[in-house]
């Protein structure tokens, strides 16, 4: 009975570790900032095309601006084909880990060529790539299996074998802040917004963050734009970016985007409560009186004191859609009366006759189209052919009395997912 209860312990307790090992390398964070490929002065950051292996430079530290370093330590270098097949490995020469950080930082400007031992026979250097585009991969890791989570990984190519240089060509990636979210990039007016990241692709991967300068072999390639982790940002241009590179081409690709946020806006139940109370005077009521408002029955609500315009917002439901319209658009109407919203202000309107073809309108266009549909029709049930449009002007101004929808005059934060 004693050795079985000991087994039971010992069972128990590699259960236990096993899984606490288990839980450990399943949570791992990936390894933080970024190397690059680069020249021999290590001034180029963005350089990913080269004359011959001897050329190629390897350095690294922040992805961007902001940005953590590779963590302190020493690191594994290998390079492969993009299809794995190894080519050459610091595993097994002199030095296994060349690669030295410090502060986040390289210490040096390292020549690949020289730290490594090729795969086929030992000697200086690596193979040369079995990939008919000259495609690279090189890798950097604090452990010698170079898995994922301890890996920092770039990619390069050589396309001639004399030393020479090779055809090349340059892409620029830019983005700028929309404020006016007509999807035009305007220089001179719009802002430009750095530390974007962004994805170039020909059938390898260059992840890169704006403002981007690559020297790339001539080729069509896909530019796309991430998305942040923030979920207020709109993009107001085309992406991804289809982009034909020839020898000596230098060319860009621009992308677009707005954030959106507060505005001022107040709800319903501001106006219905005694804040909102103290700002009703008989402006407010006479303009209240002027807009083409409906009942619950479809008729018109032409209010004769706060107290009866209190009780007609409190009851407003979408079973009529012009109903809730109604109230949404007085509460609208109130928020620019008395100054707690800009009316030319834009806001995400989606479905909206006065919104341009990204979906945005001004407050006060918006406001007029919502008076102008309630004029035509007071009682809009589930089954009315206008009850979309209804409900996508109740959406717009519901959204901006809530305060969400306005587009912000200079860029929001972001962050992307690593």
């Amino acid at each position: 009975m004693k050795n079985i209860y000991r087994t039971w312990i010992a069972t128990l307790a590699t259960l236990a570790i096993t899984s606490l090992l288990t839980g450990v390398a399943g949570g791992a964070p990936p390894l933080p900032g970024a190397i690059f490929t680069t020249d021999l002065t290590c001034t180029g950051v963005n350089i990913n095309i080269y004359g011959s292996k001897e050329n190629v430079y390897l350095d690294g530290g922040p992805a961007h601006p902001g940005a953590a370093g590779l963590a302190d330590g020493d690191y594994y270098v290998q390079v492969t084909a993009p299809e794995g097949n190894l080519l050459g490995t610091s595993i097994g020469s002199g030095n296994e880990t060349p690669i030295h950080v410090v502060n986040g930082e390289f210490q040096g400007c390292l020549q690949l060529w020289s730290m490594l031992i090729k795969a086929s026979d030992s000697s200086t250097g690596y193979d040369d790539t079995p990939n008919a585009g000259g495609e690279y991969k090189v890798w950097v890791s604090s452990e010698p299996d170079f898995a994922n989570s301890s890996t920092k990984t770039d990619n390069f190519k050589v396309r001639s074998d004399n030393g020479q240089t090779p055809p090349q060509a340059t892409l620029n990636v830019d983005k700028f802040y929309d404020a006016n979210a007509n999807g035009t990039f305007e220089e001179g007016t719009d802002v430009l917004i750095n530390n974007w990241k962004v994805r170039i692709q020909d059938g390898i991967d260059y992840i890169r963050y704006t403002p981007v300068t690559i020297i790339v072999d001539p080729d069509d390639y896909v530019v796309t734009e991430f998305y942040p982790v923030e979920t207020n940002w709109f993009r107001t241009t085309a992406n991804p970016v289809n982009v034909t590179l020839l020898d000596g081409d230098e060319k860009t690709v621009v992308f677009g985007n707005l954030c959106v946020g507060p505005g001022g806006g107040l709800t319903l139940g501001f106006w219905s409560n005694r804040n909102g109370q103290a700002l009703f005077g008989p402006d407010d009521l006479a303009l209240m009186v002027s807009l083409n408002l409906r009942n619950a029955n479809g008729t018109a609500f032409d209010p004769a004191s706060y107290s009866a315009f209190r009780t007609w917002l409190l009851s407003a439901s979408a079973t009529n859609m012009a109903y809730m319209l109604s109230a949404q658009l007085a509460a609208m109407e109130l928020n620019v009366l008395n100054g707690k919203v800009n009316g030319s202000s834009m806001i995400y309107a989606p479905g909206t006759p006065s919104a341009n073809g990204l979906g945005f309108a001004t407050v006060t266009a918006v406001m007029a189209d919502a008076n102008a549909a309630l004029g035509l029709n007071g009682l809009v049930l589930a089954d009315s052919p206008d009850r979309a449009l209804q409900e996508a002007l109740k959406n717009a101004l519901d959204n901006a009395n809530n305060n969400l929808t306005f587009v912000q005059a200079t860029p929001c934060a972001f962050s992307f997912a690593e």
